[in-house]
């Protein structure tokens, strides 16, 4: 069955996008150094392996699974290691027939979370998968970054931060259309779910805080990473950035 991401050109919309893509890399390998031993990583929705090289040195064990066999193609091109990686063509609701519960030290699932129709269904897989007093490095967009929060204030929402339910954001005829979900979520909302499947989240990134045309037209990259690794926990705090990244741990 073909997947979304098999007829969109993802590689090109990377290009231009070193800011974002380095921002990333920086919470994750800031997160990932929290961790002391790692066996085994799943990422759920690896796409083209764009964040392998970020985490993969850590572990023994890689398996990379995403729904685009064309994208899977792509990443196991490029990492042809056959002993460590291990690539699985599946969504994440299909993915239990494939992976063996409790077999995982670390799950990282980066631009994922706003595709997602069922998040308690998601949440609940990723804890099976989990060994006990296994890690997760999850991203997700963020409902309240300060540049919605302003946008809400001036339109007198003054119950928005309040409301922790999704905002869809795509448009009616999208809908109509169902094409793939893109949802924005409450910090809250994201916390609450995980805490009800057995996840407890332990620290917190705000990232690509500076992901803004007109500032990514003034600075340089290398600029806009050395202020975004100082934003990051700060920011944090608050929530502010577009894109949240958490280190979440299964309890024992």
């Amino acid at each position: 069955m073909s997947a979304a991401y098999d007829t969109y050109d993802y590689l090109s919309y990377w290009m231009g996008r070193d800011y974002e893509h380095n921002s990333e890399v920086i919470a994750i390998k800031d997160l990932i150094s929290k961790i002391k031993k790692i066996d085994t990583i799943l990422e759920i929705g690896a796409g083209f392996g764009r964040l392998v090289p970020s985490y993969s040195f850590r572990a023994k064990k890689v398996i990379i699974t995403d729904p685009s066999s064309k994208l899977l193609k792509i990443a196991r091109e490029t990492n042809i290691n056959k002993k460590k990686f291990k690539f699985i063509h599946s969504s994440l609701e299909n993915l239990p027939s494939k992976i063996k519960n409790n077999s995982i030290d670390l799950i990282i699932m980066i631009r994922v979370t706003h595709h997602l129709k069922n998040l308690d269904l998601s949440f609940s897989i990723i804890n099976k998968f989990l060994k006990s007093g296994g890690f997760v490095i999850l991203e997700y967009p963020n409902k309240t970054n300060i540049k919605t929060m302003v946008k809400q204030f001036f339109k007198g929402n003054v119950t928005y931060l309040a409301d922790i339910s999704p905002v869809d954001l795509r448009s009616k005829r999208q809908v109509k259309k169902n094409t793939i979900p893109f949802f924005n979520y409450h910090p809250d909302k994201i916390k609450d779910t995980l805490e009800s499947h057995g996840i407890s989240i332990l620290e917190t990134r705000s990232v690509s805080n500076l992901r803004s045309s007109p500032i990514k037209n003034v600075l340089s990259v290398n600029t806009l990473l050395y202020l975004e690794k100082i934003f990051q926990t700060p920011f944090s705090w608050l929530s502010l950035g577009p894109s949240i990244f958490v280190l979440a741990k299964k309890r024992e």
